[in-house]
């Protein structure tokens, strides 16, 4: 008897075979993502979503993600760190006010709090209790939204087969922004309380207030654009702190280096913009290999210096003055 197979060819190039006259024959997957669970040393089940911590390979069998993150990725999840960290400095800063001399300890209590953090999501995700992840590797765009990749073979049914194929890049960031959301509202309350005594009731709870808005806004920022920032992240360093640093300065007013270094506040600013500034040279580099970045790093100063040289000529007093003499 003559067994009748029919090819039918998935929209992301897989194949499989839909078997007639009752035999079973083994098959390919279809779509990007889907995959067939291996079983005691064999494949088993149907086409679906793989469990968690496995994504399917070549041959489509759903495998352990065993990989570790690469430098890149550290990188990565370094920058996904410092943004909420970044935005409790700002508003701490920004509503502390003049007069108030708590801002310097909430800094501090602001980086303790995503610090532990940090290490308490390192430490709950798998390997479970050990400072290190094991990963799948990122291989393009399309691993970090693979719900828009579900295949319909018949064009009328959908295989759904939705998955972390980036584990644990995607959520490990989401479970980190609950954990620094968790941490500020059992310390800094209390904190806020009792050191900033130099502004009103409402004043010294508004740096809090602001992170209430600014984390569900970081967390949609992940889980839609996580793939976009993960690619973007090292130009977004440079621009970010190309521009926060020239508005720094002229707002200081800022013209030499005696002025520069009057302040030791003014030192922190400058230094902090200086370690953006090389990541993300370091992170753009992608190298292995640290000490093949350290030349580039010699390009970090470049823009103050730069902003120093040039701020006598593009003082708005002095263009005021030349246009006024010319006429």
């Amino acid at each position: 008897m003559v067994t009748l197979a029919v090819a039918l060819f998935g929209p992301a190039g897989g194949v499989f075979f839909r078997v007639l006259n009752g035999v079973a024959v083994s098959s390919t997957c279809p779509g990007l993502y889907c995959g067939r669970i291996m079983m005691n040393g064999s494949v088993e089940g149907e086409c679906g979503v793989c469990p968690r911590g496995e994504r399917a390979n070549i041959q489509k069998v759903c495998e352990r993600c065993i990989e570790s993150p690469e430098l890149y990725d550290w990188l990565y999840l370094g920058f996904m760190a410092m943004l909420p960290l970044v935005l409790h400095w700002f508003f701490i800063e920004w509503y502390s006010g003049k007069k108030s001399s708590s801002a310097l300890l909430q800094h501090a209590t602001a980086m303790l709090e995503c610090s532990v953090s940090a290490v308490v999501t390192l430490l709950l995700t798998e390997p479970v209790g050990k400072l290190s992840i094991r990963s799948c590797r990122v291989q393009m765009l399309s691993d970090w939204y693979t719900m828009l990749y579900n295949p319909s073979p018949d064009y009328v049914n959908t295989l759904h087969c939705t998955q972390e194929a980036v584990y644990p890049l995607y959520t490990v960031v989401l479970i980190y922004y609950a954990f620094c959301l968790v941490m500020m509202m059992l310390l800094r309350p209390l904190l806020v309380k009792k050191i900033a005594c130099g502004l009103g009731k409402t004043d010294r709870f508004r740096s809090i207030y602001a992170a209430l808005y600014f984390f569900p806004i970081v967390t949609v920022l992940q889980a839609v654009g996580g793939g976009l920032l993960y690619y973007a992240f090292p130009y977004i360093i440079l621009v970010l702190s190309l521009v926060t640093l020239a508005v720094y300065m002229s707002a200081s007013e800022i013209q030499s280096f005696q002025s520069l270094i009057s302040k030791k506040k003014r030192l922190v600013v400058l230094f902090s913009h200086w370690l953006l500034h090389g990541y993300g040279i370091i992170s753009i580099c992608l190298l292995d290999k640290l000490e093949l970045s350290l030349p580039l790093l010699a390009l970090v100063p470049g823009p103050t210096l730069f902003y120093i040289a040039t701020a006598k000529f593009t003082e708005p007093s002095r263009i005021l003055s030349e246009g006024s003499s010319r006429h």
